[in-house]
């Protein structure tokens, strides 16, 4: 069993199922740049799962440009939350504003900065895998 390939789904499986219960538990509707982030991410919960199944290290070739543009649109929409000049640069233009923050734990965790976080970790396991496969 490949660990890296584990710990990456899980953490898929974590946000698939936050951000559901975010929007199904909480009511949190999502905005345009949440629902990209949610194209993104959940096909990661069922190819990592079929990876893991498999043992298949290959699966960073497919899994690893989902993650990293993930992390990119993650990225922005934190910082168009946070940063005072990239609030006029948002995409959301029509319904919920992309610079609400339904929640803000600790002046900084915002949806974004936690879908950030599981991208960015999705990546770094899938790096972790890459370079396991490219040793074999």
């Amino acid at each position: 069993m490949n660990k890296p390939l584990v710990f990456s789904w899980i953490t898929a499986i974590i946000a698939t199922v936050g951000s559901l219960y975010f929007s199904e538990v909480m009511h949190f509707v999502p905005c345009t740049l949440c629902w990209y982030q949610r194209i993104l991410m959940y096909p990661l919960t069922i190819l990592l799962g079929m990876a893991v199944y498999r043992n298949d290290t290959s699966i960073y070739r497919y899994i690893l440009p989902l993650s990293i543009i993930g992390m990119v649109t993650s990225a922005y929409h934190y910082s168009v939350q946070k940063v005072p000049f990239m609030k006029g640069m948002s995409f959301c233009t029509q319904g919920v504003p992309c610079t609400g923050e339904y929640i803000n734990w600790l002046g900084f965790i915002t949806i974004p900065f936690l879908a950030l976080v599981a991208f960015v970790m999705i990546t770094i396991c899938l790096l972790v895998v890459k370079r396991g496969a490219d040793t074999e």
